[in-house]
């Protein structure tokens, strides 16, 4: 005997698909709201039919209700994906995941001073290559080279558009068909499924790998060098731990070496840390530039949007020599940063020459958890008589993000949301679509509003979007 799901899931056997109604009935609907905004009819068309399609799979997978079906529900999902699409590809959104450098967001927001900078660049000419002393041709890195070396005590710096570049340059300028020998605990993955071995061979490297997954000895570095060894390179561990019977070669000890075979010693430190003063309360483990020079490293590698709070880049920094090699690769012109970069990346270092400075990404990580409880307090209590949504203060856990740190938790405090009618999918979705977006995440049937990442600033917009999210809730008193 055919099971009532197996009739609904039939589809067409359904009869309330029948009740959907038509592309055209929802335009009109979108036009007589006000909600198209003189947009391209086929841009109203093709709003009307993802949202008329989404209900549709609704009743078919048996969640719908009769509010989801109505006219209503759908022209206001309709008007939800319309205005999406005549948003700005890229905007600013409300981090409320509680990651506070999150790739998926851009990882590390720019401080005021570097966001003034860049509007002040970004509609004028500057001098990217021009030397305004000499009038001659000037490099790029020139214009942070004073800044970096300042920081972290190195002899000269080059910036290129991320880390991953920053090895790709140097692989390819010091290493080209010859070996680099790495600790096989270091060959991480960095995200998005690129993995150093991969890099490596890009660069025209060829990978030596020594040691054990835990355990990798300065002899393991010894025996492996040999007449076709390019370089040594450490790669921090940023976004995994090994823990236990364990044993590393620190960046001191390799550079020891590789003075005494004549071969560079490059650390890549990911994360960006300058140095321990600008970032206090990370683990111990956590490698800065300026210990990595003082050590002997020959070039040290990092990202500066991570913790060093910057615009998307990789810096290099180390001795000149092997900095002028790199510039001269043919290979920097394809990885070279564009004006908007450099102009976002020198305020901000500036800021570091000051430990305290308010770098945002710093700023968040120092946030009491006190007052994060007072403000989610706040914004719970402006939804006390609002039956349609149940929101309360919960404490959490937020986490630095970006490869760094990745086991040590930050205590921070959120909101928890339900709204009645809502799905905590939906419920998810319509804030990401809202006006601001907001990106949360969901944990046991509830929407979580993180404040760690969230400013003070925000904590108006973000209850403005909850209150724009429950008003297309299910009135409860009618139910």
């Amino acid at each position: 005997m055919e099971s009532h799901t197996g009739k609904l899931r039939a589809g067409s056997s359904n009869p309330r698909l029948r009740e959907l109604p038509s592309v055209g009935r929802i335009c009109d609907l979108l036009v007589q709201h006000h909600a198209a905004n003189n947009a391209p009819r086929s841009l109203i068309a093709s709003s009307a039919r993802r949202a008329i399609d989404a209900a549709r799979e609704r009743i078919k997978d048996l969640v719908a209700d009769d509010i989801t079906v109505s006219e209503e529900r759908i022209t206001g999902q309709a008007a939800r994906y319309l205005q999406r699409q005549l948003r700005p590809p890229l905007e600013p959104v409300i981090n409320a995941t509680g990651v506070l450098i999150h790739t998926g967001l851009g990882r590390s927001p720019l401080a005021k001073e570097a966001v003034d900078a860049l509007v002040a660049v970004a509609g004028s000419y500057a001098p990217v290559e021009l030397n305004m002393d000499t009038g001659l041709r000037g490099r790029r890195s020139d214009l942070v080279q004073p800044l970096l070396c300042e920081l972290t005590g190195a002899e000269a710096a080059s910036v290129v558009n991320n880390n991953a570049a920053a090895m790709l340059l140097v692989l390819s300028t010091f290493a080209q068909g010859r070996e680099v020998i790495v600790s096989r605990g270091e060959l991480v993955e960095i995200g998005g499924s690129f993995r150093l071995p991969d890099v490596i061979e890009a660069g025209g490297a060829i990978l030596r790998e020594v040691g054990t997954t835990n355990k990798t000895r300065p002899s393991d570095y010894t025996r492996a060098i040999n007449e076709r060894t390019a370089a040594l390179l450490k790669v921090h561990t940023s976004n995994f731990r090994v823990r236990g019977f364990t044993e590393a070669v620190s960046i001191a000890q390799l550079a020891e070496l590789g003075r005494s075979r004549d071969l560079p010693v490059i650390h890549d430190i990911g994360s960006g840390l300058l140095d321990r003063e600008s970032f206090p309360g990370l683990p111990d483990d956590e490698p800065d530039a300026r210990t990595s020079i003082r050590a002997g490293a020959d070039l040290v590698l990092f990202s500066g949007d991570k913790l060093l709070g910057g615009p998307q880049s990789g810096i290099i920094i180390g001795r000149r020599a092997l900095i002028d090699r790199l510039e001269r690769n043919p290979l920097m012109r394809a990885l070279r940063v564009g004006k908007l970069t450099m102009a976002a990346l020198g305020p901000t270092l500036q800021l570091h020459r000051d430990p305290s400075a308010s770098v945002p990404v710093r700023a968040h990580m120092r946030t009491p958890i006190d007052e994060l409880r007072q403000r989610a307090k706040a914004i719970v209590s402006e939804f006390a008589s609002d039956a349609r949504v149940r929101a309360e203060t919960v404490e959490t856990q937020a986490y630095l993000g970006g490869g760094a740190a990745p086991e040590e938790a930050i205590a921070s405090c959120a909101i928890s949301l339900r709204v009645h009618g809502v799905s905590e999918d939906e419920l998810a979705q319509r804030l990401r679509l809202g006006t601001p977006p907001v990106v949360a995440r969901i944990n046991e049937g509830a929407v979580l509003l993180d404040l760690r990442a969230v400013p003070h600033a925000l904590d108006r917009q973000l209850a403005d979007a909850i209150r724009a999210v429950a008003r297309v809730a299910p009135d409860v008193a009618r139910e």
